[in-house]
């Protein structure tokens, strides 16, 4: 994939936690990372996001469709878990990595998340300096080493 088109993938954050997504953003932007980032602030907003309903419905062009997604476990509305097993049964968006971003340590939310189709699982480290390593790791891994995958052809209204 062309330097230019690596650079045009967004990343999408689903974290309900403010200062998660600013430090995560923070990380980033030190990691040179020029891609545009997106958040949302829990499960059912990304489904909304993804499918371009609720807030994202009248207007389909603010929510473009992401490369990838940073995905929190622990949210409110609709948690990481539920979240990811609807983008994993949607044929329309099955395509999109997940990469877990979390808290969780737990054994059985790893398994479960890998279980259900996500793509990396990474446990939030305690400090900024951390989470710029671990920011600039996944950067590289995803955005230098990964084909990422080419977004469907737009689908008309009504034709999933």
């Amino acid at each position: 994939m062309p330097d230019d088109a690596r650079r045009s993938v967004v990343i999408l954050m689903a974290d309900d936690d403010e200062e998660d997504r600013e430090l995560t953003r923070d990380a980033l932007q030190t990691s040179h990372l020029a891609n545009e980032m997106r958040f949302v602030v829990d499960g059912q907003d990304l489904m909304d996001y993804l499918r371009h309903e609720g807030r994202y419905a009248q207007d389909p062009s603010s929510a473009p469709r992401p490369g990838i997604v940073l995905l929190d476990l622990n949210m409110p509305k609709k948690d990481g878990r539920e979240a990811l097993a609807e983008m994993k049964a949607d044929e329309s968006l099955r395509s999109i990595p997940v990469v877990v971003l979390t808290t969780s340590k737990d054994e059985e939310d790893i398994f479960k998340t890998y279980d259900l189709g996500v793509s990396s699982f990474i446990t939030k480290p305690v400090t900024f300096a951390g989470l710029v390593e671990v920011m600039r790791t996944w950067q590289r891994y995803w955005f230098e080493l990964v084909e990422l995958p080419e977004p469907p052809r737009s689908v008309p209204s009504g034709a999933r």
